[in-house]
């Protein structure tokens, strides 16, 4: 996977620099290698915009499926819901040998332990026997392996080939807590079949209690075909080492009742269904370490039960979504697909997220839609958080009506990186108020809003580049009754106009015109020390409505702009002043 390009800025304006004549917000550059063809073109709401993607990786960066082994070399410590989920705090010395012959199979015979085998459909009951391991190997093509047992237990998966085409292959029916290691140096594989003679099965690998995949360096690989791939009624954890891949052509990829916890492995999964979810629980989500790539493929619909849409989307929880650590590589293809879909509230603090949107607007009906968003925070009826402190985040989102970053209640960055581009809508948005205390954000709303508030905007530190479409679109856009409030940090917002009204301001403020171009930077100082300097995707824009503050920028006072090898004086105010195509000067307390 590309890291992460130094990006960069170039600012002319007409009160500092000669503007360039083009009327075209968005200038075109050369892309020899066209990774995403559909970057290539931009509507904004003035009509057509030309914009190429560049070779910058905010606009070309891909995902995909990566079964190798290495994870990422940075983690934080692992989170258990309870202590003994750890294998390591446990001891599992009665070893119960299991091995499949296509059509039968063999096993051992211990105290304690009752199997049962017809063909090669085998059922394996350790009762109150405590410390079992099921050592697990062979192959069949029309066979499966069921435990039941009122004590915890190991399930070593020993190569393993399992498949059963009437039903789930492993199906562990105990309600305690089954640790799954993968014996070093093997290849493991789980598959059920299209149709099923149990009407009531979940998954190909399924599983009553706590799941807990706990390591080995060997590899698995599930594939369910008739609903889901891995499916417990209780909570998954993935821990260090795993190397698992997850398919399903009808149902989710991965699914937990209770909570699904990925604190380290490499877990790869792909789904096609319509509205299937890569990863799915209707709890938690938690992510502390690993590499998790997620690719969805199918499209929105309407459930006639709910009575509204639904789409697909890598990651999805009812409840709240956490990111402290690890790697997450997500991408949803379909019409109406999500990246991240918390119900509730999303918190960020650590780790990387490469998330990219392909698919367009699902419409049922004009009041019944479902848009594209890369991470999402609450739903219409749910106001959920979304809060940022940490980590590094790409977001791209290229369909029509798609969105980069949405909280449906407040949403505040404090810290980490963030770099967002939406070719169709706004580059991230929240329905409440927004919170920008730290951090280093570039925003970049191609068809709409860098960055849209529709309550208060608060900035008060990090470092902020935000540019919009042309005509009624901006950088900075906070809505008509709400306020911007500048009390410190860094920003530049250009876009067709300033949209915003000032409220308490404690720094200086600069407003203009001007063309920014693609990788170069821009420094701003007073003449003894460097006050900000704001770097820039590789987009370039012309002829802007530029709105420009810094920590230490005082009303009144001039500052020196550099820009490569020119320089220029600017003077500060209180007010900015800028075209909204009639003219006219945004003041504290009211608008042009």
């Amino acid at each position: 996977m590309k890291k992460v390009m130094n990006l960069a800025i170039l600012i002319a304006s007409t009160t500092i620099l000669q503007c360039c004549s083009t009327d075209d917000p968005l200038s075109s550059y050369t892309d020899d290698s066209k990774t995403y063809a559909e970057y290539q073109t931009s509507q904004t709401s003035n009509g057509s915009t030309s914009l190429s993607a560049g070779s910058g990786t905010l606009t070309t960066f891909a995902v995909a499926i990566d079964r190798t082994s290495a994870e990422p070399s940075t983690t934080v410590a692992a989170y258990y819901p309870d202590d003994e989920d750890d294998l390591n705090a446990n001891t599992f010395g009665t070893t119960v040998n299991i091995s499949f012959n296509d059509q039968s199979a063999t096993f051992d015979s211990v105290d304690g332990v009752t199997i049962t085998a017809d063909g090669a459909h085998v059922v394996a009951n350790h009762g109150d026997t405590k410390g079992v391991c099921y050592i697990v190997s062979g192959q069949t093509s029309a066979g499966s392996l069921t435990i039941v047992g009122n004590k915890k237990y190991e399930l070593l998966l020993k190569g393993a080939d399992i498949t059963n085409p009437d039903s789930t292959a492993i199906n562990l029916l105990s309600k305690k807590r089954a640790y799954v290691v993968l014996a070093d140096g093997t290849t493991n594989r789980v598959a059920d079949g299209a149709s099923s003679k149990d009407s009531d099965q979940k998954g190909a690998f399924y599983c009553k209690g706590k799941l807990l995949f706990s390591g080995g360096s060997g590899s698995l690989e599930v594939n369910g075909n008739y609903k889901n791939g891995i499916h417990s009624a209780d909570y998954i954890v993935f821990s260090q080492g795993s190397n698992i891949y997850v398919s399903s052509t009808a149902g989710h990829g991965v699914k937990a009742n209770d909570g699904i916890f990925i604190n380290g492995g490499i877990l790869n999964v792909e789904v096609s269904a319509t509205a299937a979810k890569g990863i799915n629980c209707e709890s938690n989500i938690t992510v502390c370490g690993g590499r998790t790539t997620v690719v969805t493929t199918g499209n929105g619909t309407y459930d006639a039960d709910d009575k509204d849409t639904k789409a697909s989307a890598a990651i999805a929880c009812d409840s709240t979504f956490t990111m402290k650590g690890g790697e997450l590589c997500l991408k949803s293809t379909g019409t109406g697909g999500k990246a991240i879909k918390a119900s509730w509230e999303a918190y960020i603090s650590g780790g990387t997220i490469y998330a990219i949107t392909e698919g367009g607007q699902y419409r049922y009906s004009n009041s019944l839609t479902s848009s594209p968003k890369v991470i999402k925070a609450g739903t219409k009826n749910v106001h959920g958080n979304l809060e940022i402190s940490g980590g590094t985040i790409l977001a791209r989102a290229s369909g029509s009506n798609g969105e980069c970053i949405e909280s449906k209640g407040t949403l505040t960055v404090s810290g980490g990186t963030v770099q967002a581009y939406s070719k169709a809508d706004d580059a991230i948005n929240c329905a409440g108020n927004m919170y920008i205390k730290g951090g280093s954000i570039v925003a970049v709303g191609a068809g709409s809003d860098g960055l849209d508030a529709n309550g208060n905007m608060y900035i008060s530190g990090g470092n902020v580049v935000a540019y919009g479409a042309s005509g009624a679109e901006s950088g900075i856009d906070v809505s008509e009754n709400s306020r911007l409030y500048v009390t410190g940090g860094d920003f530049l917002g250009i876009g067709g106009r300033i949209d915003a009204t000032l409220g308490s301001t404690t720094q200086g403020i600069v407003s203009t015109s001007g063309s920014l171009s693609a990788n170069s930077t821009v420094t701003v100082s007073d003449g003894t020390k460097t006050l900000a300097t704001f770097n820039m995707p590789p987009l370039s824009y012309n002829n802007g409505t530029i709105m420009l503050s810094t920590t230490g920028m005082n009303s009144g006072e001039s500052y020196t702009v550099n820009w490569g090898s020119s320089t220029s004086t600017v003077t500060a105010s209180s007010s900015v002043s800028g075209s909204m195509g009639m003219g006219g000067n945004m003041r504290p307390g009211g608008r042009w």
